[in-house]
């Protein structure tokens, strides 16, 4: 038994119901349907933020926020123009739900609950009348020119759906991926986009927790990052890694996460200044132990790992540095070499870089350029972004102009 749909999208997730719901907004007489594979809908949305939905970040210049996308920054300039963040703001306050925004930009609803969207997209999609269907794992996908007109059949493991237009909203689905690559479209392989750096070193075994700015380079490549650098039980975290991880996606894959990091502790002061900086120091604390206090803007604990690090021993006094222990100080404080030996998952939110080849759709209308009444949204093309709520303007912009193009 089919069942007849004027649009159905694939993917229970933040892309699909944003798409569904303004779809029907605009034509209230369209009958759409969204098929989830899972048992529940909106699953990523929950766990995001640390269960508090970072729905999108405060940069409300197109040109400044397609910068956080290591791909897509040249595709989604004009979407951006048509949805920016400042509209995402907008949407939700009139869907009920007020945001705020954070010391680092990122916004969050006001409830600091992700349930708060969830259950926003889930009164919106009911009031509506969006069909939601969960537990549909789609098996295969035909396009069906006909007397009648021309459809789209979507088939799961338990039942037969057809629709004039397809949404497909499945994220980094391979399944899917698959199946478009039948169809004749170019598959970018996926590889992890934001990941922890595993790193074994003495120099920050004991250390766990602590946090502080730094710049960090990937050595023999252009890889480059300033930001919060945040110590872990397995290495190191925090928006300075998770960036280049980001925009080195694809080259650390190519390395088989087996590289090696420069770090900067002082972040923007180079070695020769810090060796200047230090024989100042050797003059002013003359009398005192070197690893005792940290006389620069470093946590005592990351300064007293770093000095013994530098063959400056517990007693060794500031008048009693050699030259060389001065240079090698100088040394760990800004160009502190670390061996990564592998990555691990940020929390729970898997990001891919890879995905439908962006040559291939029309980013006025989100529509394959391959097959009529074909359009995506989200995550299930070659776009990713750093952390901060990038990836969710993604969906809420390839969402809108989805539902701009096929409303019409």
């Amino acid at each position: 038994m089919n069942q007849d749909f004027d649009i159905i999208i694939v993917g229970g997730g933040a892309a699909g119901f944003f798409s569904a719901i303004n779809i029907v907004e605009r034509n209230p007489k369209l009958k759409v349907a969204i098929l989830e594979r899972g048992k529940e809908v909106l699953s990523k949305v929950r766990i995001s933020g640390g269960g508090r939905c970072n729905v999108t970040h405060a940069c409300f210049e197109p040109n400044e926020l397609v910068k956080f996308y290591p791909r897509g920054e040249k595709e989604l300039r004009g979407p951006f123009h048509q949805f920016c963040s400042g509209d995402t703001i907008e949407w939700f306050e009139k869907h009920g739900v007020e945001l705020k925004i954070e010391d680092d930009g990122r916004m969050f609803p006001v409830s600091n609950s992700s349930q708060t969207i969830i259950d926003c997209f889930l009164n919106a999609s009911h009031q509506l009348g969006i069909t939601i269907v969960t537990g549909q794992s789609v098996q295969s996908i035909f396009y069906t020119e006909g007397s009648t007109g021309n459809y789209w059949k979507i088939d799961t493991q338990s039942e037969s759906f057809l629709a004039e237009k397809l949404i497909l909203a499945t994220g980094s689905n391979p399944k899917i991926w698959d199946l478009l690559h039948t169809f004749g479209h170019a598959i970018i392989t996926p590889v992890p986009s934001l990941f922890t750096f595993n790193i074994k070193d003495t120099r920050i075994k004991e250390l766990p927790g602590i946090a502080t700015q730094v710049t960090v380079k990937v050595k023999d490549t252009k890889l480059e990052s300033t930001g919060s650098l945040l110590i872990t039980h397995w290495g190191m975290s925090g928006p300075a890694i998770l960036k280049l991880s980001a925009w080195g996606a694809r080259i650390l894959h190519d390395k088989n996460y087996q590289f090696k990091i420069e770090v900067n502790w002082l972040n923007d002061i180079d070695t020769e200044d810090a060796e200047t900086l230090l024989k100042e120091l050797k003059q002013e604390h003359a009398k005192k132990t070197v690893v005792k206090k940290s006389p620069l803007e470093l946590q005592n604990r990351l300064w007293e790992s770093l000095v013994l690090a530098s063959g400056i021993g517990n007693e060794t006094k500031w008048a009693d540095l050699s030259k060389i222990q001065l240079q090698n100080l100088a040394n760990q404080l800004t160009k502190g070499i670390f061996q990564v030996n592998g990555k691990s998952t940020f929390k729970d939110e898997f990001v891919t870089a890879g995905g439908i080849d962006l040559k291939e759709i029309n980013f006025k209308t989100m529509e394959s350029k391959l097959h009529p009444n074909l359009y995506f949204a989200g995550e299930i093309v070659n776009i990713d972004a750093i952390t901060g709520g990038f990836n969710f303007q993604n969906a809420w912009t390839s969402g809108f102009i989805v539902a701009n193009a096929i409303s019409e």
